[in-house]
């Protein structure tokens, strides 16, 4: 098949790679010319994925209409908050049959809009059956390496999660398929939220029982928001919920868990991002998760203890003292 990748971060390149050695034609679309050009000389991604090599038969190009020209499948893995700005020239482009999937995990500032809603309100002339996500446990660091992972595809319509599947998966990277969207997006964008408040607690000089808790009650609060959505509570319970919460929140290659655990040695937050090359999704999906949670009355202790300490200078151990002093409750009340 002809595909066509967005975004040439770690996760898009991996993910070009991947699906070149499963035998497709795949296009690798950077939207900065001069790296584009980089990558095309020297065919190794220096910023993002250093010491994978980029097979030649993956064409590079900084053109994005030639890079969505007629492809059965578009991988978008552009950050969330630049999708907007990134493909809105492409708003009355006819995509024909082609299928938009997203493997980017965020909830957009000021709209409160999932990726695929952003995708669905940018590209006018596509089915919204048309549009699907790829979520899950998935560093790029590893699946660049045919580390086994296994991940979710979703979408409204099961015949695109199945041609997703067969598309992606190989003997080191599992698909599974889902007909909850909102639900595996949902998932895929809070737990960076607690992946932050993990690598704070970390920076912080807490322990394992309290990333353990921290981890348990914050899936608490990605089911209340998803009940919301009426997302499926089953949802939260698999790769894309506790799947994907445990490896951001454990990993050494979690961007999220990174800048949590500076703050929480002190660090300011612009200085952290400023220093870092690429994006921690979960600063700006703590803002719109909070936002979420004040539209939806729904209590979000930890998420709302994050914006407090990223956006309004709290301190980690006050935050803390605060959590633990709340009024005693049953454990389960979604």
């Amino acid at each position: 098949m002809n595909i066509s990748v967005l975004g040439a971060g770690g996760w898009g390149t991996t993910l070009s790679v991947l699906l070149n050695r499963n035998g497709h034609n795949v296009t690798l679309w950077e939207f900065n010319q001069e790296y584009a050009n980089t990558l095309n000389e020297y065919r190794e991604n220096f910023y993002f994925l250093p010491k994978i090599i980029i097979p030649k038969s993956i064409k590079i190009t900084n053109d994005l209409e030639y890079a969505v020209n007629k492809k059965d499948i578009i991988v978008i893995t552009t950050p969330t908050q630049y999708i907007r700005k990134s493909f809105q020239d492409l708003s009355n482009y006819n995509f024909g049959n082609s299928v938009i999937v997203s493997a980017s995990k965020g909830i957009e500032n000021n709209s409160l809009m999932l990726v695929s809603e952003i995708l669905r309100d940018i590209f006018k002339k596509v089915k919204s059956k048309k549009i699907s996500c790829l979520s899950g446990p998935s560093h790029a660091e590893e699946v660049s390496r045919k580390i086994p992972t296994a991940v979710v595809c979703a979408s409204f319509d099961s015949s695109v999660t199945r041609y997703i599947q067969n598309t992606f998966s190989n003997k080191y990277f599992r698909v599974y398929r889902s007909s909850d969207l909102t639900g595996t997006e949902l998932g895929g964008a809070l737990k960076n939220v607690i992946a932050i408040a993990t690598g704070i607690s970390e920076g912080a000089g807490f322990g394992d029982n309290s990333k353990a808790a921290l981890m348990t009650r914050g899936i608490t609060e990605i089911v209340r928001l998803g009940l919301k959505y009426n997302a499926r509570i089953e949802t939260f319970f698999g790769l894309s919920g506790i799947g994907d919460l445990i490896v951001t929140c454990s990993s050494v290659y979690s961007r999220n868990r990174y800048v949590g655990n500076q703050i929480g040695e002190g660090k300011k937050l612009k200085n952290i991002l400023k220093e870092m090359k690429m994006v921690a999704e979960g600063v700006a999906t703590t803002q719109s998760a909070y936002e979420l949670s004040k539209l939806y009355k729904i209590e979000m202790p930890i998420t709302e203890k994050v914006y407090s300490i990223l956006f309004k200078g709290e301190k980690p151990h006050k935050a803390t003292r605060d959590l633990m002093l709340r009024k005693l409750k049953v454990e389960y009340n979604f």
